[in-house]
């Protein structure tokens, strides 16, 4: 027993020794190699990371996203700075405007620019004044679907409605010029339509004497009904729908609304795009027989310019032959005197000397050889 503590004694100061060294180990070199391997491991996940990022193109949608929600952001701002408490009702109408073809950020824009001018309109009324921007971004949207008209020009003139400036009035593609007068005879017009009478000088009155004249005229609710049957149409629905989606991802409104309105938009634009090839598949035995037929048609006709150009080269060639066989003569004479007008010696003597020359000039390589 005695052995075994002093063996004991001996064994533990040198297990204290080994672990210090250990620990020397694991503080030093040991600790740095972890490092640089955790930074290596960080730097590789980042860089897969990275390749993942652009294989998918998730930069750009990232990037798409932010820019949407950026501006959705503002805009929505400006409704809640211009229309107050009654800021939700217009961004309500924001997100459903894609069933027009109209983006939230495109609709909350033009509603920001005439809301002063109508909220002065209706004496401080935000509801009534988000109402009736509402009715002039939807009789533009309906105006550019049925007129063809750009929508950019149709909001330069309603902004400039806003500001008493009638000039570009005829932007509209109503029927009415572009001066105050003719702004005047519009809202008599509507007038005698609705019986209600309209000030010039106050933009919701103008605004309702539009849609007066617009919906006699059958213009109204044609962006919506376009957006869902027409392939144009379902294909800017489809733009402005996605376009809210990637706001809403990024600002957190309306991201039920925006995927429904995307889902809806989709359909419609699939069932536009198939009702179109359909109709093209349909079409195409009628053409191909049209073509076949109109081909057997003019078959005679085809063979018969055949035959006559046939016969005007052999008739052009008999009529030539006389000439032709006269010339034979002296065409042989004129090769007999060129023949015989050559120096032959004198050619193949040119030929010899050549060959000779080549010889003399190859005579060292071919000696060497």
């Amino acid at each position: 027993m005695s052995d075994l503590g002093k063996a004991y004694v001996q064994i533990v100061p040198s297990a204290q020794g080994i672990k210090g060294q250990i620990s020397g180990i694991l503080d030093g070199p040991a600790a740095e190699a972890g490092t640089s391997a955790g930074i290596n491991a960080g730097n590789a996940l980042v860089g897969a990371i990275k390749g993942i990022i652009i294989a998918a193109g998730l930069g750009e949608f990232l990037k798409s996203a932010l820019f949407a929600g950026g501006a959705l952001e503002q805009s929505f701002g400006g409704l809640e700075t211009i229309y107050g408490d009654a800021a939700g009702q217009a961004q309500a109408f924001a997100l459903q405007a894609a069933q027009a073809g109209i983006s939230a950020n495109t609709y909350a824009e033009q509603a920001v620019s005439m809301g002063a001018s109508l909220k002065q309109a209706f004496g401080g009324d935000t509801v009534a004044a988000v109402e009736a921007s509402n009715t002039a971004i939807m009789d533009m949207a309906d105006n550019a679907a049925k007129m063809g008209t750009d929508i950019g020009a149709l909001q330069n003139a309603y902004q400039g409605f806003a500001k008493g400036n009638y000039t570009m009035l005829d932007n509209l593609k109503l029927g009415y010029g572009g001066t105050k007068t003719e702004m005047e005879r519009l809202l008599a017009d509507a007038q005698a339509l609705t019986g209600v009478e309209y000030n010039v000088d106050n933009l919701g009155d103008v605004v309702a004497a539009i849609h007066a004249i617009q919906e006699e005229l059958g213009l109204t609710g044609v962006a919506a009904e376009e957006a869902a049957s027409t392939f144009s149409g379902s294909l800017a629905a489809l733009k402005a729908s996605w376009e809210n989606l990637l706001a809403a991802l990024t600002t957190g409104e309306g991201l039920q609304q925006a995927m429904q309105n995307l889902t809806t938009s989709f359909s419609n634009f699939t069932n536009n795009v198939i009702g179109m090839i359909s109709n093209l598949a349909a079409q195409l035995p009628t053409m191909i027989t049209g073509l076949a037929n109109t081909i057997v048609a003019q078959a005679p006709q085809f063979l018969s310019a055949g035959v006559r150009l046939i016969a005007d080269l052999a008739i052009g060639l008999a009529q030539a032959l006389p000439e032709i066989i006269g010339s034979i003569p002296e065409l042989f004479g004129e090769v007999v005197s060129a023949i015989l007008s050559v120096d032959w010696l004198g050619v193949g003597a040119d030929i010899i000397r050549g060959i000779g020359d080549g010889l003399v000039q190859a005579a060292s390589y071919l000696w060497e050889q």
